[in-house]
């Protein structure tokens, strides 16, 4: 959860912005999701295209059985959608997630048409994934799933085998396998350069470009989809650069806020196809949102964009 000091620093940025006439109100009334007309990119093997900006879990969602932070997860999820949501990301590593997810869903049947549903099998045991996954279907009260992924690498090869068998079947759509550890990076890639998915996911931000040298290029190659994880580094982004003002050229890409600022920085590299933000505030979903429209960072911005950061 991000630290109060934090919050109040975005939204205090947030409605001075929107004092000025910079920042346009999110739509809350039910008829006017139409209007809003999100960022998207194609997944590369279908085309099949997807909002720029998702929404992870993570901590955000694992709320038990805490009613009045499950409503407060309803609105959070109608924002997302209001706003042009797609895909949202979730995983049985993250407690409650799935099943608040669900709750959620059934409470906004009617925002759901575009719902991208991903989550991941996260167990050593093979004969077990097939019961998570099983599981995961009843939480989320939907099936087939969009993406099933293979958390954290773990025991990717026999999980794969699964996942295989499901998606030849019709019960998923797509496959992939994800990581949110750098050291993992060289088994991520050679997993990317040989095994036959269609998405992965790793980390990728302002501050931690890694994924440039090699993943990012050999995603591209694959022709594979790319989900980033952990666009604000778990908040730590915001830690650092909140106190400091937006450089003035920000508003030539259409960045209202530093949510903006770093997610377009995201979804600008051409082989990124969604980046998933997590958040527990409607507010703050208006910023994420935010990012899935207007102009996105040319390569010359994208180099002032890391140049200023570094400064900071």
């Amino acid at each position: 959860m991000k630290p109060a000091t934090r919050q109040l620093t975005r939204r205090a940025f947030l409605a001075a912005m929107a004092a000025l006439g910079a920042v346009a109100p999110l739509a809350r009334a039910a008829g006017s999701s139409a209007a809003v007309t999100p960022l998207t990119k194609a997944v590369p093997k279908t085309g099949e295209r997807l909002p720029v900006i998702g929404m992870g879990s993570w901590r955000t969602f694992n709320v038990g059985q805490n009613q009045s932070a499950r409503e407060v997860r309803v609105e959070v999820l109608e924002a997302f959608f209001e706003a042009g949501g797609g895909l949202i990301d979730s995983s049985p590593m993250y407690g409650s997630s799935e099943e608040v997810i669900g709750y959620c869903l059934e409470r906004i049947a009617d925002y759901q048409d575009g719902l991208f549903a991903a989550t991941k099998v996260w167990t050593p045991l093979q004969w077990y994934g097939v019961h998570q996954m099983e599981r995961s279907e009843r939480l989320w009260g939907r099936g087939p799933f969009d993406l099933m992924q293979v958390h954290n690498l773990w025991s990717w090869q026999a999980h794969l085998e699964t996942l295989l068998q499901w998606k030849a079947d019709g019960r998923i759509r797509y496959i992939g396998v994800t990581t949110s550890h750098g050291r993992r990076h060289g088994a991520l890639a050679e997993i990317i350069a040989s095994a036959p998915i269609d998405f992965v996911q790793f980390t990728y931000n302002l501050l931690d470009r890694e994924a440039e040298q090699r993943l990012l290029p050999l995603a591209a190659e694959r022709r594979l989809a790319v989900i980033v994880n952990r666009p604000f580094q778990g908040g730590g982004l915001f830690d650092r650069f909140a106190g400091h003002p937006l450089p003035p050229w920000a508003a030539e890409i259409d960045c209202a806020n530093w949510a903006q600022f770093l997610l377009k920085f995201i979804v600008s590299h051409p082989a990124v196809t969604c980046a998933i933000p997590a958040t527990t505030r409607v507010a703050h979903m208006g910023e994420n949102m935010g990012a899935g429209r207007g102009r996105l960072p040319d390569p010359e911005t994208r180099r002032r964009m890391i140049q200023y950061v570094e400064t900071l």
